[in-house]
């Protein structure tokens, strides 16, 4: 009788020992298990993510510098870009700023959102929120495109220009890096909105 309550309470013992050993492991398995199928869904939406941008080399606070055909130096920067691999000579940039030093010892400072580079034919557009400074001068517009081969700079969308002579408001504006000449483009019927102080 003592021989079979002893093995039944080892009998016992091993179950309850087994079934604890059962519910730890349950439980550490699909633990890990559900790890394993977060981190797998997180990889996943990564490769996907590398996959889509396989094409592209992207950069991080770069910066370009050099000179221009005229002889102007110039230096580029930007917060974050990439190049696509069928066209690596364009970069295509966020969070730009251009600084232009001129042979005349002024200085023309361009900042906007976006950009896009051409580093064969050094020319430069950029686009979104453009403020730009010049001497006195401050300017905003929607868009502005540097090309390099013609020697222009020409500002565009909704210019509004602030001077220590007045405001003036415009649709585009050509500067001629050559010649250091603005000419001012009004479409509206051709009036340009000009609020200058002559004093």
């Amino acid at each position: 009788m003592i021989d079979r309550k002893k093995k039944l309470r080892i009998t016992q013992l091993i179950l309850l020992i087994l079934g604890i050993v059962i519910i730890i492991f349950t439980y550490y398995i699909n633990d890990n298990s559900s790890k394993n199928e977060i981190v797998s869904k997180v990889k996943q939406e990564e490769i996907k993510d590398l996959s889509q941008d396989n094409d592209k080399n992207i950069f991080y606070n770069i910066e370009y510098s050099g000179l221009d055909l005229n002889g102007n130096r110039y230096r580029l920067k930007s917060q974050e870009a990439f190049t696509k691999k069928d066209k690596e000579d364009i970069v295509y940039m966020k969070f730009v700023e251009a600084i232009f030093y001129f042979k005349d010892n002024t200085v023309l400072s361009v900042e906007s959102n976006e950009g896009v580079y051409n580093n064969r034919t050094l020319d430069m557009s950029f686009e979104g929120k453009v403020n730009a400074s010049y001497e006195k001068s401050k300017l905003k517009a929607e868009n502005a495109v540097y090309s390099n081969s013609e020697g222009f700079l020409t500002i565009s969308n909704n210019v509004i220009i602030n001077d220590i002579r007045g405001t003036m408001v415009a649709d585009e504006l050509l500067f001629d890096i050559k010649t250091q000449t603005l000419n001012i483009a009004s479409f509206n019927d051709g009036k340009i909105n000009a609020n200058i102080n002559m004093k």
